[in-house]
């Protein structure tokens, strides 16, 4: 049988580099691919179906609210269109243009990251705090008016918190930045698109006290690679569902299919129900395979090291070596896998990774995205790669 990449000239990866959209996400479960052909036979009227969706997830998770969008950095544009204009159509119909709307979004130094360029997108703007309470406290008072008064027009919409893995700079827990944010009678909006596993995560940051968080739907969990979900308040999701498709305002280009949203459900009913214990274990057993093999290797350093932060906590190889000593740059080895055949990605991170946090390079090799025995490939291709150079 002829592989459908292969019909377009394009050759598949043996992914050791985790859920990354660059090579798309992650493997969708066969009961989401059932899910999404049934899905595929009849239309639908897709107001009911987000709707229908959005309780059907409310109630799988525990929370108030749910609302499916497509894809976390989707979700970030949703959830800060939905602080600025409310339930208020005029407003939902002007944005990007927020003359009159609060528009500004308090966010910590540490938490800057590309992913800024999704709330801009709905045109919100950013005022940075550093990682203390009371100056971020300060900020929520936003830009005086002439007459002394609080301003709406460039006012505080949210504060906007990431978790990450590469958010490692000192910064404000979530609970207290709601504390303090909710004291102002300013909302939380959490970007948390891979803080899965473990599954408590769902509920835990809507716990702590935001009111919007996004999560992904084609990482861990293993749904379609373009969608994602947002839980929350219900006036709050509400805001974030009549800010995006089928509508007429920012989210209509940002459109998650009928099909996609029933996936997205499947995906999450399966998420919930698994036995996380047991997929733990697979990931283990890839992890102890892959440094067993690499042990003794002279100027090399394989460990078993997990995500910074509190989500997307799934084991790892940390693979590092002495350049001078094998005459090879990361960069080098990391084309090299790529390039070879079978071929290979593998997690490169950097310094700039990490925002000038000044953490050292360093080769990621990631088990949940590998299929059964691949570890075995991966490692000993590592190996050959290492002695040989």
């Amino acid at each position: 049988m002829v592989n459908v990449y292969e019909e377009l000239g394009v050759e598949p990866i043996i992914n050791a580099a985790g859920t990354l959209t660059t090579l798309g996400g992650s493997l969708l479960l066969p009961e989401v691919n059932d899910a999404m052909l049934a899905a595929s036979r009849s239309f639908v009227d897709v107001h009911e179906l987000h709707l229908a969706a959005g309780r059907r997830i409310a109630e799988l998770v525990g929370v108030e609210a749910a609302h499916v969008c497509a894809g976390a950095a989707a979700g970030i544009t949703l959830m800060a269109a939905a602080c600025m204009t409310g339930t208020d159509p005029d407003k939902v119909a002007r944005l990007p243009d927020t003359a009159g709307m609060k528009h500004r979004f308090v966010v910590q130094r540490a938490h800057r990251n590309p992913f800024d360029q999704a709330l801009r997108l709905a045109g919100g703007e950013f005022v940075e705090v550093g990682p203390d309470a009371d100056e971020l406290a300060a900020a929520l008072d936003g830009p005086p008016s002439t007459d002394g008064a609080p301003s709406v027009d460039g006012g505080v919409a949210a504060v906007y918190h990431t978790l990450a893995w590469f958010c490692v700079r000192e910064a404000l827990p979530l609970a207290q930045v709601a504390e303090v944010a909710h004291r102002a009678g300013v909302p939380v909006i959490v970007d948390a698109a891979a803080e899965v596993p473990p599954v408590e995560n769902l509920t835990r940051f809507i716990q702590e006290g935001a009111d919007l968080v996004a999560f992904s739907g084609g990482k861990a969990m293993r749904g379609p690679q373009s969608s994602g979900f947002l839980l929350g308040t219900r006036d709050l999701i509400e805001a974030c569902r009549l800010n995006d498709n089928p509508y007429m305002a920012i989210g209509r280009p940002m459109k998650v299919s009928k099909e996609e949203i029933v996936g997205l459900v499947k995906a999450l009913e399966c998420y919930v129900a698994k036995d996380h214990a047991a997929e733990m274990v697979t990931w283990e057993r890839r992890v102890a395979h892959v440094i067993g093999v690499l042990a003794g290797l002279e100027h090399v350093r394989a460990i078993r090291q997990l995500p910074f932060g509190v989500g997307q906590q799934i084991p790892h190889v940390a693979l590092t070596w002495d350049e001078r000593a094998l005459g090879v740059t990361y960069r080098e080895l990391v084309r090299s896998l790529r390039n070879g055949r079978p071929r290979i990605a593998v997690q490169l991170v950097t310094p700039q990774d990490y925002a000038g946090a000044g953490l050292p390079h360093e080769v990621r090799i990631h088990p949940h995205t590998l299929g059964e025995g691949e570890e075995i490939v991966v490692a000993e291709r590592l190996r050959a790669m290492l002695v040989g150079l």
